[in-house]
């Protein structure tokens, strides 16, 4: 994904769409105040304001408030993180407006991050139907639409007693998934235009 960066302390200031350019201006540069973003639109809007109000936040995952085409507002978004390949697991849903978790689950040990992927969207899927509520989902994993689609997970790890409760959790998402049906519409999350989805958990 490509990335533009505000110089408001440095040789030059302004908006750089490169590193290389950045980095001109802020190498060795006493106290320089410089941060990158994910698009030119977030930048520029940046580049009005202050550092303070930037430094140190997270901004990858509010990419889509400056997107020209962003998406539907009134959504859910979920994501998982995984701390190793295998590792521990764990995911959430929040409101993509305005970041508000729904629901967060974990950590589960010796997971992977599809399976974290997978196991949210359909713990989103039915507690929504639960609720009565046909709300679009967002996810940036294709590989997790994949597996609900076909109403398995394809995980390729295999149980062990270090990750029993997980492989439970999958016998049950796949089980719902086979007995239920739902109005949700499922859609791919468009990193490379909005940033990171806003149930990102920011470790990357």
């Amino acid at each position: 994904m490509s990335k533009f960066y505000v110089v408001w302390k440095g040789r030059k200031t302004g908006v750089f769409s490169t590193w290389a350019e950045c980095s001109a201006q802020v190498s060795g540069y006493s106290g320089a105040k410089y941060k990158s973003f994910p698009n030119r639109a977030f930048a520029e809007k940046a580049f009005q304001g202050d550092y303070a109000d930037y430094q140190g936040q997270n901004v990858q995952n509010q990419a889509w408030l400056f997107a020209v085409n962003g998406p539907k507002l009134d959504t859910c978004s979920v994501d998982a993180a995984c701390s190793g390949n295998p590792g521990t697991v764990e995911y959430r849903g929040v409101r993509t407006e305005t970041g508000a978790e729904i629901f967060r689950q974990g950590p589960f040990a010796h997971g992977t991050n599809n399976i974290g992927e997978f196991l949210a969207l359909v713990h989103a899927l039915a507690l929504f139907k639960k609720q009565g509520d046909p709300i679009t989902i967002y996810s940036d994993s294709k590989i997790a639409m994949g597996w609900v689609r076909k109403k398995k997970c394809g995980t390729n790890l295999s149980p062990s007693g270090k990750n029993a409760k997980l492989f439970e959790l999958i016998k049950k998402a796949e089980n719902w998934l086979r007995e239920n049906e739902y109005p949700n519409k499922i859609i791919k999350w468009d990193t490379e235009a909005w940033g990171e989805i806003p149930a990102d958990f920011g470790r990357k």
